[in-house]
């Protein structure tokens, strides 16, 4: 009966720091803390930063890991364990402190089924010298571009439509109506589009059936 009152459960334990080393790891960090000879303390620290590393042997000698399992030490340990670090000690403020916003592009483009790559492309085509090269990433972009809009839209479009977004997107400087070239046909496009989602159907069959055999 007393064995059974004795039990710990993980409701009543205090909250792991890093739950991945699991209860065991904190005790003994938590021991280290308790030493009071920092000679002990700093032999201590060192046989678990050997355990830690066992845990990966092929990250074990490589130094930024090392760093990195000097560094979850004195984590668990809630910055309270004073051995001598071969690393910088980590201040608990620096890691504290919430990271710089990302700066996402906050451009909306007035035809989104394109995407904003499309107006990068078109701006790195513009950057070119006119010659063959251009030429064939001007019609390439076309050629996406007329392959978003169908995906998007409709199942057609005139190349006219296309050319006529791609002169807008580039003010001015890619108009590819005089040439009187054809894009790629339509059809081949939602043909294309077509196969792809019947080779997928088809592979989500296979994997069924099989899992219908096991």
């Amino acid at each position: 009966m007393n064995l059974v009152e004795n039990l710990e459960y993980n409701t009543e334990r205090p909250k792991l720091i890093i739950p991945e080393y699991g209860r065991h790891f904190q005790k003994m960090v938590d021991h280290c803390v308790s030493i009071e000879d920092k000679e002990e303390r700093n032999r201590v620290a060192k046989a678990i930063i050997s355990v830690m590393g066992n845990l990966q042997p092929h990250l074990r000698d490589v130094p930024d890991f090392q760093h990195k399992l000097w560094d979850q030490l004195f984590i668990m340990a809630d910055f309270r364990l004073d051995v001598d670090s071969p690393f910088p000690i980590p201040s608990k403020e620096v890691l504290q402190q919430r990271p710089d916003p990302l700066e996402y592009p906050q451009n909306h483009p007035k035809y989104r089924f394109y995407g904003n790559n499309i107006k990068r492309m078109i701006d790195v085509a513009v950057g070119w010298e006119k010659g063959d090269m251009r030429d064939g990433l001007e019609y390439a972009i076309a050629n996406h571009m007329k392959k978003c809009y169908l995906n998007w839209n409709k199942d057609s479009v005139e190349d006219s439509v296309i050319f006529e977004h791609l002169k807008e997107l580039s003010n001015g400087e890619i108009d590819l109506a005089p040439d009187g070239e054809n894009l790629t046909e339509s059809n081949q496009f939602l043909k294309n589009r077509s196969q792809k989602s019947n080779r997928g159907n088809t592979k989500k069959g296979q994997r069924n059936s099989r899992k219908k055999r096991h």
